[in-house]
């Protein structure tokens, strides 16, 4: 599983985990909140009454017809009052009033209950006790929104308790805006999950883009290829980044020491013998003309070896290189219009005649010298497998911002046990004419000069016959 994914889903888990035990939690402390609120200003209405019927007392009896003439026209009183998304229309407030025996005197229910034992209620009788009475009563125990809050104030004649005033009032109301807190809160809960989410996310991907460029980087040298190093900053990831091109460059330095030294030997093993093979030969008595053919032998196998020295070292220098160092504006079509004039000889050796279409802009952002150097090897290689004359098709061509250069020939091909190993170091076909091979760097230069501009090269049959190069040149490279 991915970093990223796993990041992802831990940050959805603990969010999820998180925001719904603050919900629940928040959602649960709401009730009580919204019951205390009532219940303090339903103390301040019983105490208000309790101090009105205070006033109507005479001879240690409670007078409750101004309250029960007052709470009757209250009652039938109609309004519409807007508290937030509640329209109130009447009030729905229940007042009992009872005697020191806790017996109801007076009852705002059109008196159903009066003349009843309430003195087995709590809130009655711990109000005659002197203590604070309250209580909540559900019509049905299994729904909390037919509870009823009553909340009990006592009534003092000259400093002792000669009753109690209780206000009664549903929680319906309460519960409505509960319901309406609750629906709120858990859309704000869920809009912050997302944001949080949405910001994990973002984190989560600002975390392990540096990773994935890394391996991205890495499967890319794993593969052969020659990728700069991705732009990692300067945090870990920067620094594990940088000491993976140390080792690379480590890697790479002592792997291509051992291949040169192997691929150098063994190149230089024929030479040698036959260099061997005419000195020891030159040692015996022979006619001038023998000796003149055997010296003339050595002579050419030591200019073999000179060139392939020679070459390993003009290669062994461009696969060092990073980059790019003096770039320029290299005009394609002119470039190959000076290589083919320095190879007018090696044309006419085989009676070539080279045919050179061009369309579109041919110019292109590079090093001049390796540009040239790679159009001539292609060139000098089709040279090689063309039969006398014939002709060499060169067209250039401008597409996806980019200059491409299609070099066809008219000889065998590429044989199909040859098309994966044409670019490999040392790797070398016999030519048609004469049978020889060449040192096998010359495709493999024009591999890393493509490379070092961000390029392509490529070498295919084509459907007339022959071989086909083609070498795709961007016109704006990376930078080195």
């Amino acid at each position: 599983m991915k970093i990223r994914t796993r990041l992802c889903l831990a940050l959805v888990a603990l969010v999820a985990i998180g925001f719904y035990g603050l919900v629940d939690w928040i959602i649960d402390d709401l009730q009580p909140r919204y019951l205390e609120a009532m219940e303090e200003s339903m103390i301040d209405t019983a105490t208000l009454l309790a101090s009105h019927l205070e006033q109507q007392v005479t001879e240690q009896t409670i007078e409750v017809d101004d309250l029960r003439a007052t709470l009757t026209t209250a009652q039938r009183k109609r309004f519409a009052a807007g508290v937030y998304q509640l329209t109130k229309r009447k009030i729905d407030v229940r007042v009992y009033v009872t005697d020191s025996t806790g017996r109801v005197v007076f009852d705002s229910a059109d008196g159903r209950d009066e003349g009843k034992d309430y003195s087995r209620w709590n809130n009655v009788i711990r109000t005659l006790r002197g203590e604070y009475g309250a209580r909540t009563t559900r019509r049905d125990k299994t729904d909390a929104t037919t509870a009823a809050l009553h909340v009990s104030s006592p009534i003092m004649i000259e400093e002792e308790i000669a009753g109690t005033l209780t206000v009664c009032k549903p929680v319906d109301s309460a519960m409505l805006f509960l319901k309406q807190a609750r629906s709120k809160v858990m859309r704000a809960g869920m809009i912050a999950a997302l944001a949080v989410l949405l910001v994990g996310i973002i984190i989560s991907s600002w975390i392990t883009r540096p990773i994935q460029k890394l391996t991205q980087y890495a499967n890319a040298v794993r593969d052969g290829r020659r990728p700069p190093l991705p732009l990692l900053g300067r945090n870990e990831i920067g620094r594990l980044g940088a000491a993976f091109e140390e080792m690379r460059d480590t890697l790479e330095g002592k792997q291509y020491v051992e291949n040169y030294v192997q691929t150098l030997t063994h190149e230089m093993k024929s030479p040698l013998s036959a260099i061997d093979g005419a000195a020891e030969l030159l040692a015996e008595e022979m006619s001038p003309a023998q000796r003149a053919k055997f010296l003339l032998n050595i002579r050419t196998e030591s200019g073999r070896i000179q060139g392939l020295v020679e070459r390993m070292l003009q290669l062994s220098s461009l696969e060092k290189r990073k980059g790019l160092l003096d770039t320029e504006n290299v005009d394609v079509a002119r470039l190959l219009h000076e290589v083919l004039t320095d190879l007018k000889p090696v044309l006419a050796t085989k009676r070539l005649v080279p045919r050179t279409t061009s369309q579109g802009s041919g110019t292109v952002r590079g090093e001049t010298f390796l540009i040239r150097q790679a159009l001539s090897n292609l060139i000098q290689n089709a040279v090689d497998f063309s039969p006398t004359d014939a002709t060499l098709d060169i067209a250039i061509t401008h597409a996806n911002d980019a200059v491409v250069v299609t070099i066809s020939d008219g000889g065998p091909g590429v044989p199909d046990y040859a098309r994966d190993k044409v670019f490999d170091r040392f790797y070398s076909l016999r030519r048609p004419d004469t049978g020889n091979r060449s040192s096998g760097l010359g495709l493999t230069f024009v591999r890393e000069v493509a490379a070092l501009h961000a390029g392509t090269v490529t070498l295919e049959n084509a459907p007339g016959g022959g071989a086909r190069a083609r070498l795709t040149l961007p016109t704006v490279p990376p930078p080195a």
